[in-house]
C-alpha cells in the first residue's frame, strides 16, 4: 500500500472476510510502503481490530512496488509459509476471487497467474491506451517466455514459495513480476491461469507510469527467459 487512505479499511475488511472462508492456516500481510496520508493511522486501528489475521509491515520512506514484494516474500519464508498470494490494495481486483486461486493450485502447479486475456477474462473502465499497450506487451511476453501465460504482467498471483527461497531480486518497481516469472521458469516452475477481472481504479490514481524505462525494465527478463533451457 501506497497512500490509499480511500480505500484501505475497505479492501481489508473484504480480504479478511475471504480469507476467514479458507480452510487454510492464512494471514494478511500489508506492506505500508511509505505512506504519507492516513493510510498508517487506519492501519494501526484495523490491525488491533483483526490482531489474529493482520500483520503490518512499514517501510519507513517509500521504496516502490517491488522492494514490497521483497519484504512480503522474505517475511512469508522465514516465517514458513508454503505459499503467498499478492494483489494491489486498490480494490482492482476483486478480492472474492482470492479463493479461485486456493481452488486450482495442486501439488502440480507452482504458480497460478490470474488472467485478462483468457475465457472469462476481461477488463472493466480501463482506458484504451493502457489496454492497448498491456495486450501487446503480454503478446509478446507469452510468446517469448513460452510457459502457456497470456497475462504476463498482472500482480494478481499465488507461488509456491520453496521455489523463490535463496533469490536476491534487483527490481523495486512493477517490472520484479517478470523478474520473479524469470526465476520461476529458470526454476522449471508450473504454471497455470485463471480468469480475472481487471476493473480500473475509482477512488484514486494509478502509480504505475509508462515509461521508456518502464519497457526495458520489463523486457530485459522477456529476452533473458528467452534464453533458458
Amino acid at each position: 500500500m501506497f497512500n490509499e487512505e480511500k480505500v484501505v479499511a475497505t479492501c481489508i475488511i473484504k480480504v479478511i472476510k475471504e480469507i476467514a472462508k479458507l480452510k487454510n492456516y492464512t494471514k494478511l500481510l500489508i506492506i505500508d510502503d511509505g505512506s504519507s496520508d492516513k493510510t498508517p493511522k487506519i492501519l494501526s486501528k484495523k490491525e488491533k481490530q483483526y490482531k489474529k489475521n493482520l500483520i503490518i509491515m512499514t517501510h519507513k520512506k517509500n521504496k516502490g512496488y517491488g522492494a514490497s514484494l521483497k519484504t512480503g516474500i522474505s517475511y512469508a519464508i522465514k516465517n514458513g509459509y508454503e505459499f503467498y498470494l499478492t494483489m494491489d490494495s486498490d480494490l482492482t481486483n476483486p478480492p472474492s476471487f482470492i479463493q479461485n486461486f486456493v481452488n486450482v493450485m495442486s501439488n502440480e502447479i507452482d504458480c497460478v497467474k490470474a488472467s485478462r486475456y483468457i475465457k472469462g477474462g476481461k477488463t472493466v473502465n480501463v482506458s484504451y491506451f493502457r489496454q492497448l499497450i498491456s495486450i501487446i506487451g503480454n503478446y509478446l511476453a507469452s510468446l517469448l517466455f513460452n510457459v502457456g501465460i497470456k497475462d504476463c504482467t498482472n500482480g494478481f498471483k499465488m507461488v509456491r514459495l520453496k521455489l523463490l527461497k535463496g533469490i536476491s531480486f534487483k527490481e523495486n518497481s512493477f517490472s520484479i513480476i517478470l523478474e520473479e516469472m524469470y526465476y520461476l521458469k529458470k526454476r522449471h516452475a508450473r504454471f497455470m491461469e485463471i480468469p480475472n477481472i481487471l476493473y480500473a481504479r475509482s477512488n484514486s490514481a494509478s502509480h504505475f507510469r509508462y515509461k521508456l524505462k518502464t519497457f526495458y525494465d520489463y523486457f530485459k527478463y522477456v529476452i533473458k527467459a528467452t534464453l533458458l533451457d
